[in-house]
Formats: structure tokens, C-alpha cells, sequence
């Protein structure tokens, strides 16, 4: 199948140092083909992709995704840049066939990047320091804001390293709000910041936490907060299963060697603390903290990972599959992987136990890609899932496709994946695998 003249789009990357995607004349169920080694059934259509000056795109960093109701229309955060207040939300409209429309709804944000649909069925969004809520059909949905949370850390104030926000709804309409951690490992210079505890963690506004907050009914909240968990550095992957199990995928310690850290998949609890910027694996001090006594690693002060995610791998974004287009991956957890290092650039689907928990797999082993770009697999160190991987071949090669970077994930009405590349500045769409 041929796509007809209203489909050519250009493709072509000019920028130095862009790879851009070569997409040719075939078509995955009626977008132009992503030239993405996918698993077996599956294709990648491109939606979105940068023009052939990549300036000039409208898209500048897409980062999370919301279907509309109709099957067609889409929100997408825009952080447009890293310290800007530049960020906008999108209005996205993509029927096969036709010209994508690109809307901008709201602008002048800051760094926004949390995306929902709350418990009342409105819009609700987070930049680094608040979340609000707006309506995005309104004649002028920038005059709709509404400030929900407002007391969110502003790296304004303050250097964070991890200052986006995201949220999710728990069963009772609570918000829980990740608060990242202001620096990578809460030391300097290799020593401490601190005397026996992380003073970026354990003093002032209590940061590389999830905090909560109590749902009021009729679409209010506390101002207050509780901090439901602890020693969590970046919690931009949250997902709550139909059981009421939350899981958060933590962003880990960033150490030179490719191969470690490992991430975690934890699952979450109120009171307890997952480790960050003590701990790290399953039992390993970090370097900085191993004389300090603040934690030991090895005792259930510090509360272990459910599982192992692949070193650096950068997990973004994490739901459970609903959707009608793939019943072999409904209910299965799917989770971009962001990185950049050799596990990194793929996303992943896993099955669960009744609890939404990926299954343990004895002796599992990890994908990376070698030096030349091939995959190749290694052996986690402790309890870990093997998960079908949707992209098992998304390194960058040169002429033929950029390396992944996948960051939101959202299953539309009729059950495709779509997928936000903010690197890349390209919308994908996971579908079954037809012209």
C-alpha cells in the first residue's frame, strides 16, 4: 500500500547531529513506517516527525501523551526546552490520510510534563511547581487555568536535578505527587551533603519523595501534604494497578559504568524508604554514604526493590495495557525506557501476577546493544522479570533511524500504542502489523 500525495511528509533532520527516521513507502495500518526492529506483529507508524529544518518544528520536546474522547484528538505536554518557561500543551489532531494538526492550547508554562484525566473527568497537568487543572474545549483554554497544588519545589529556588512533575490519581481521588531529588547522589565532591543524614532529603521541604495529598471531594484538595514514601529519586514512572498496588520505577544513581547501577521497580508503601542517596541494587552502600551510617543496606531499614530494571535504562513512563488491539499484551505493565546508555531506547511489556507485579523469572537476563549496536543479553544480580520487548531493535543507525527515546505512553480508543519521543520530536504509534 501506497500513501496517498496528503501523507508525503518531510522526514529529514537537517540539524547537526540529528539521524532522522528514512521513512520509505510503507505504511504500519496507514502511517508512514518507523524503521524500528519491532517484536513479531508489530510496526511503528509515524504520526509526527520533525520537518526537514529541525528548527523549525512545532513539537520542540514532547513528553507525555492524553487520548481525547472522538479517537482522534490528543494532548501532548510540551517542555519545548530545560529551564525555560516556554512549555506549552498541544492539541494534536491525526486521522490517517490527512494533514496532522498541531494546536498549541496553552503556552508560557513551566516545564510541563505531568498529564491526566482526574477523578471528575477534567484535565489536569503539572509544571515544576504546581499542577493545575484547565478545559481544553473551552473557547480560550489558557483562561481556564486553575491551580490545584501550588506548593510544589521550584528549581527557581533551588538547583534540582530532577524538577519535573508528575502525579497520578490513587482509588480514593488522593494526588500523589513525586517531588524528584535536588542533585544526583547528595554529596559533594564524593563526600556527603550532610552530616549523618542527606540534608536534600531529610530537611526543609523533604524532596526525592511521593507525597500526598488527601483528596476533599468536589474537585479539591488538601493544602497540606503527607510524605506517603521516601529516598525515591526520581519518580516519574507511577502507576497504580486495578488491585491497588502502586508501583514506581525509579530513575537510579548515575555511576560511569554502563552497568550499574541497576533501576528499581518498587512497590510502593506509606512509611517506607527506598534507599536514595544511600543505598542502591538490593543491598550496596553508596560510596559517598558507606561511613556515614545513615542506613544499613543490608537491613529492612532500607526497603528493597520487587524487582531489577536494567542498569541506566531510565525508566519514563509505566501503565497496564487495556486495550483491544493486542490481546496478548492486555494487562501486561508496559514502560519506556529512556536511556541512553546500552540498556536504554526500548519499551518493554510484562506480564503480572494478580497483584500488577511483573513475574519473577529465575536466573533473568537484560537486553543491551554491544559496541557495534547488535542486542546482546546479561544477567541481572537479584529478582527480575524478562519482559517482551516491543522495540527490540531501536539503536541509532546512521542513514536509517535515530536511537529511540521514548518517554509517554497512551492506549487509544482502538487500542494502539502511541508513543512521545522527546529527543527525537516524534509522535509514534504501535499498531498491528498491516499496511
Amino acid at each position: 500500500m501506497r500513501l496517498a500525495a496528503v501523507l508525503l511528509v518531510a522526514l529529514a533532520c537537517s540539524a547537526a547531529g540529528r539521524v532522522p527516521y528514512s521513512a520509505g513507502n510503507d505504511t504500519c495500518d496507514g502511517w508512514p513506517r518507523a524503521p524500528i526492529g519491532m517484536a513479531p506483529g508489530l510496526c511503528a507508524g509515524i504520526v509526527v516527525a520533525p520537518p526537514g529544518n529541525f528548527g523549525s518544528r512545532v513539537l520542540k520536546f514532547p513528553r507525555l501523551l492524553l487520548p481525547l474522547s472522538g479517537g482522534t484528538d490528543w494532548l501532548v505536554t510540551d517542555l519545548v526546552g530545560w529551564g525555560t518557561r516556554s512549555g506549552k500543551v498541544v492539541r494534536l489532531t491525526a486521522i490517517a490520510g490527512q494533514p496532522v494538526q498541531l494546536k498549541p492550547l496553552l503556552t508560557g508554562l513551566n516545564m510541563p510534563h505531568g498529564l491526566a484525566r482526574g477523578p471528575d473527568g477534567k484535565i489536569y497537568v503539572g509544571e515544576m511547581s504546581r499542577i493545575f487543572r484547565f478545559d481544553p474545549d473551552a473557547a480560550d483554554p489558557q483562561s481556564t487555568i486553575a491551580p490545584v497544588v501550588t506548593n510544589l519545589p521550584d528549581n527557581r529556588l533551588h538547583d534540582d536535578r530532577h524538577p519535573l512533575t508528575f502525579f497520578i490519581f490513587d482509588g480514593n481521588g488522593d494526588l500523589l505527587v513525586d517531588v524528584g531529588a535536588p542533585s544526583d547522589r547528595c554529596d559533594k565532591d564524593g563526600k556527603p551533603n550532610g552530616t549523618k543524614f542527606c540534608l536534600e532529603s531529610e530537611a526543609g521541604d523533604k524532596r526525592a519523595v511521593v507525597r500526598r495529598y488527601a483528596y476533599l471531594g468536589d474537585g479539591k484538595w488538601a493544602n497540606g501534604f503527607t510524605v506517603f514514601a521516601r529516598g525515591l529519586r526520581n519518580s516519574l514512572a507511577l502507576v497504580r494497578h486495578p488491585s491497588g498496588t502502586l508501583l514506581q520505577a525509579e530513575n537510579g544513581m548515575d555511576f560511569a559504568d554502563p552497568g550499574s547501577p541497576f533501576e528499581k521497580l518498587n512497590v510502593l508503601r506509606d512509611g517506607a524508604h527506598y534507599g536514595w542517596p544511600y543505598c542502591y541494587d538490593m543491598d550496596q552502600p553508596a560510596p559517598a554514604w558507606a561511613a556515614s551510617g545513615a542506613m544499613d543496606c543490608a537491613s529492612s531499614d532500607y526497603t528493597k526493590p520487587a524487582r531489577l530494571l536494567p542498569p541506566h535504562a531510565a525508566p519514563l513512563s509505566m501503565l497496564y495495557y487495556d486495550g483491544a488491539m493486542f490481546p496478548r499484551l492486555r494487562g501486561r505493565l508496559l514502560m519506556t525506557w529512556h536511556g541512553y546508555q546500552p540498556a536504554g531506547a526500548r519499551i518493554a511489556a510484562f506480564a503480572v501476577d494478580r497483584r500488577g507485579i511483573p513475574l519473577l523469572q529465575p536466573h533473568a537476563r537484560y537486553a543491551a546493544y554491544a559496541a557495534d549496536g547488535e542486542p546482546v543479553t546479561k544477567t541481572y544480580p537479584g529478582p527480575a522479570s524478562e519482559p517482551l520487548l516491543l522495540t527490540p531493535d531501536w539503536n541509532e543507525k546512521t542513514g536509517l533511524r535515530p536511537k529511540g527515546a521514548p518517554v509517554g505512553l497512551a492506549v487509544a480508543e482502538d487500542g494502539a500504542i502511541w508513543v512521545a519521543e522527546d529527543k527525537n520530536a516524534t509522535i509514534l504509534r504501535i499498531a498491528r502489523d498491516r499496511p
